[in-house]
This record gives structure tokens, sequence and C-alpha cells, in this order.
């Protein structure tokens, strides 16, 4: 899969495209996906998703945004995972969130991507003050020649698969929900950054994650990581959050305890699936009693392991 950035010249070809933020990649946005990956086949045209950096509620009121369920880097591995051709990653700044709906079409849509058919939700908005809608561009299609298709919901247990559903299962530790929805295990991954050492210091070191944006879930956890360059599966108990008993004012982390395991692996790429929610995060009263706990979490990660071995 291409991708791409930045300010879209005229484009060459043609694209059966979608367009949205796709946070999570659940069963609604793959169906979509798989539609617009058939259609593309049908006209001869490469299949494409227009997608936003950063989302424009995280824009507009980043401290009232929804979590942010996946990392743009994990995004585009599903987008090419389904088959898509091509993802053209758009800033969402103050400019791109001034341009005009019809504008917004004519130079993303028509001239940007050469877009031959387009697949959207009926609630879909866009444009300057979400002034655009499924009405104008089914009146514009018919001016520019290119065609629209509405996507239905995708629904699962009676109900709308959502986003926002997703972020309510995991908030609920429910990852059997969440997984039914996404159709596959939640995972956060990223690269292992160095840390403060504290687990190392208390006896159970573990591999650090910063999360540069809110996580949609918080606790301890059990968990299975992978090593993306040996697809290696490690099995561990992760903290995710802002460790009370450490620091006030810290930024969210991931850490993870990997079980029995103990090589160097800075700087590489680790993906982490959430299997069972152990407890909330807590603050202790110092060093010892946090050691004594991360030690019962330890066990019971290592008591799940034996009774799903």
């Amino acid at each position: 899969m291409v991708v791409t950035h930045g300010t879209l010249a005229p484009g060459t070809g043609g694209h059966a495209l979608t367009v949205g933020n796709f946070d999570g990649v659940h069963l609604g946005h793959r169906a979509m996906l798989e539609r617009v990956v058939q259609k593309a086949r049908a006209l001869g045209v490469r299949s494409c998703v227009l997608t936003f950096e950063p989302h424009a509620r995280e824009f507009f009121a980043p401290r009232e945004a929804p979590a942010r369920l996946a990392r743009l880097r994990d995004k585009l591995e599903l987008f090419a995972e389904a088959g898509i051709d091509r993802a053209h990653v758009a800033r969402f700044d103050a400019r791109l969130a001034s341009v005009p709906a019809e504008r917004f079409i004519d130079e993303m849509l028509v001239n940007g991507l050469g877009t031959k058919w387009l697949l959207v939700g009926r609630d879909f908005r866009f444009g300057a003050k979400r002034a655009g809608d499924y009405a104008l561009l089914e009146r514009v299609a018919r001016e520019r020649g290119f065609a629209l298709e509405a996507m239905p919901d995708v629904a699962h247990e009676g109900a709308r698969v959502s986003s926002s559903a997703v972020r309510a299962a995991l908030a609920e530790g429910d990852f059997a929900r969440a997984s039914r929805l996404l159709g596959r295990r939640y995972a956060i991954s990223g690269r292992v950054a160095h840390g403060e050492r504290v687990g190392r210091a208390l006896g159970f070191p573990t591999a650090n994650i910063v999360l540069r944006r809110r996580p949609p879930l918080t606790g301890v956890f059990v968990v299975e990581a992978e090593l993306e360059e040996t697809h290696a599966k490690l099995q561990g108990a992760a903290s995710v959050g802002r460790r009370p008993t450490l620091r006030s004012d810290a930024a969210p982390l991931l850490e993870v305890h990997l079980l029995d395991f103990d090589a160097p692996i800075y700087g590489r790429h680790l993906r982490v699936a959430f299997l069972e929610k152990l407890r909330e995060q807590q603050k202790y009263d110092g060093l010892d009693a946090l050691r004594e706990a991360i030690a019962q979490d330890v066990e019971r990660t290592r008591e799940y392991f034996r009774n799903h071995g």
C-alpha cells in the first residue's frame, strides 16, 4: 500500500474512495474497506482511503476528545491488510478546518484524488463548520461526474458497531466484547523506550511504551506481547496509566513486565494485546507496598496462563 501525506497535486488515474477517521478499524470500518476494494476492482481503478491526523475533535478540543483507539501506524497497517492500494493522510489543522465543504470536494476528492466512486455513511459531515453532508455530496457528484454510495450501518448483537462502543467495552474491561466489535483482540503498539528503571529496582523490569494520547483503558492487565521483528509471543502483566505511587503529574505510560524474559529490547516495536483486567491502578504507601502489589499481579498473571494454556 502506498501512503501519501500533505497537499494533493492534481491526481492522475482514478480512485474508489472512502473518507473518515477509522479509529480502531472495527467491523463497520472493515466492511467499508472491503466494499471499496471490491468496487475498485470492478471499475479497474485503485482503492483509496482519505484519513486525517490528528482527528478533528483532537484539534478543536483536545481535552474533551475521545480516547484514541489506534495509533496512525496501526491504522495504516490494518488498511493494508484489508487490501487498500493507497492511503492519503491529510493533516487536520486550522487551514483544513476552514475549507468550505464544496471546495473540499473539488480540491481533495475530485482534483486531488481523482475520485471515480465514493463511499461514505449517510451521517458523514465535512467542510468548515461541518456544513457538508450527504445531500451536498449527491448534488456535487452528479455535477462533477463521480458515483456516490451510502454505506449502511453494521450491527453486532443488535447494536450498531462504532468506535464509541469499542471504547465503552474497553473501559469496562470487557475484552471479549471489544474483540467481537473489532474482529481481533484489542492491542496497543509502540517502540520500547528507556524508562526510569523503577520496575527493575523493584525486581520487575518493564518494557515501556509512551502513550502520547489518552488511552481508552487504565489499570493492570494480563497481556500477550509480540515483538514485531521476530513475532515472538511473550506473556506478561501490564500497567496502563499515570503511575500514581511514583508521580502525580506523569504522562500516560504502558509498562509491560514480560514473564521469564529479560533481554534488552529498547527501540524495538512491541504489540501488546489485552486479555483480562486484574485491577484498577492504585496509589500505594511507598515502594515496598507497590512491590508487593506487583508480585500479586504477576502471580495472578501466571495463574491466568496456567488456566488458559
